[in-house]
């Protein structure tokens, strides 16, 4: 009989040590630290399915598009054709063309005024939709980068908790110090749970908007090169 005792002493340890019961057993100030990091962990996550389907979206599109592009031979009906169209190459392309009727409608022509308009406006193109796409990515930066130091401040609530419970009872037993510093290091590691994928995502996201960013740079020098060719056959 005495031999089972301590294997009931230990489940219910265990069950102490919970997340929820570390959850409900904590201090309010706590317990607002661990659900507002929660929620950073769950929009975090969000942002990070989201983003990474509209990533590979835009990539299979932009591929598409650009092959589509190129294998044409009447870039006026290409515009008509795709001009509503809100990928990012094809914004870029737009804002070329746009420039271009603009600038070559009048019965003079300035050719290098021409160039330097029609690279400025897709430059301008390729910046704005850079921006466009990795606008939530601040998201995953800000939640990265407090999200471990917001767990910190639960954790140095819950060892100050944990002293005053010493103070207050008289008693620096185990039985007293533990459950405050558990709750203080749930906290820590619902933090660091928030914040490593957030960080992961970030660099892995900021990469491949960098990739789409020399994508479109290539793109509209691509255009540009053959808006410059057809300036000169117009002499």
């Amino acid at each position: 009989m005495s031999a089972s005792l301590p294997s009931i002493s230990l489940m219910t340890e265990a069950a102490t040590i919970s997340p929820l019961a570390l959850f409900m057993q904590a201090d309010v100030v706590v317990k607002l630290v661990m659900l507002g990091l929660l929620f950073a962990s769950i929009w975090t996550w969000a942002i990070i399915l989201s983003f990474a389907a509209k990533l590979s979206k835009t990539k299979k599109a932009s591929d598409k598009f650009e092959q589509d592009f190129w294998r044409t031979d009447d870039i006026d009906r290409f515009y008509d054709l795709h001009d509503r169209s809100h990928l990012p190459s094809a914004k870029v392309f737009a804002a070329g063309v746009k420039e271009w009727r603009r600038s070559t409608k009048g019965p003079a022509v300035d050719r290098e005024g021409t160039r330097d308009r029609l690279s400025t406006a897709m430059s301008a193109a390729v910046a704005f939709e850079v921006d466009h796409l990795s606008d939530r990515l601040n998201v995953l930066a800000t939640v990265g980068s407090v999200a471990p130091f917001v767990g910190l401040f639960g954790t140095v609530w819950g060892i100050m908790r944990s002293f005053t419970s010493i103070a207050a009872e008289n008693n620096s037993s185990l039985a007293v110090v533990a459950p405050g510093i558990a709750e203080a290091l749930f906290a820590t590691a619902i933090g660091l749970f928030a914040a490593i994928p957030a960080v992961v995502a970030y660099n892995r996201f900021s990469h491949g908007i960098n990739r789409l960013e020399a994508r479109l740079n290539r793109f509209a020098d691509g255009f540009y090169t053959t808006l410059s060719r057809e300036l000169e056959a117009s002499r």
